[in-house]
């Protein structure tokens, strides 16, 4: 388990370089593709790449009394501690009572012997080049990179909601 400095830590150094282009879908699931650049520390000159998916559950209205429901599958034994941590941060906690279910699958590392820069870069044209909308290439630290995407996925989710209610809104829904 992480302990709860260096979760806030990777929260403050979590660095999406490419954001996708689309957002969670409201009536249908949705599914990032993700690649985590980190540095292990302890080993110089090597950069760890990390690649998967982040499935996102449709969003779902919720009642009261499941409102702070925030399901996580695929992240770890302790994943639901990191969550915990998470809440101490009042900006996301609105934002946990949507009920959102992610999950990571697919997940594959390699580790290079070049600059992360120079890795980062090379990714940064690669995802331009396929254009995906649901692309997304990260910055994190390696240690706590399920963070990271614990990161990602908040501010993702962040960004859909207005979207997502507006939806609902449209439909009778809310």
């Amino acid at each position: 388990m992480i302990s709860a400095d260096d979760f806030t830590y990777a929260l403050e150094n979590t660095r999406v370089i490419i954001e996708p282009k689309s957002n969670i879908e409201t009536f249908g699931q949705t599914r990032f593709q993700f690649q985590l650049v980190t540095e292990p520390m302890d080993a110089v000159g090597i950069v760890r790449v990390r690649v998967g998916l982040i499935h996102a559950e449709r969003p779902r209205i919720l009642a009261p009394q499941h409102m702070n429901q925030f399901l996580l599958e695929g992240f770890g034994r302790h994943a639901e501690e990191m969550i915990e941590l998470f809440r101490n941060y009042p900006e996301h906690l609105k934002i946990l009572r949507y009920g959102f279910i992610f999950k990571k699958t697919d997940i594959s590392e390699k580790l290079l012997k070049q600059p992360k820069e120079d890795v980062i870069r090379r990714l940064q044209d690669e995802i331009n080049l396929q254009d995906d909308q649901r692309t997304t290439l990260i910055e994190g630290i390696d240690e706590a990179w399920e963070a990271c995407l614990i990161k990602f996925t908040m501010d993702m989710i962040q960004r859909s909601a207005a979207g997502n209610v507006s939806e609902w809104k449209k439909r009778g829904f809310i």
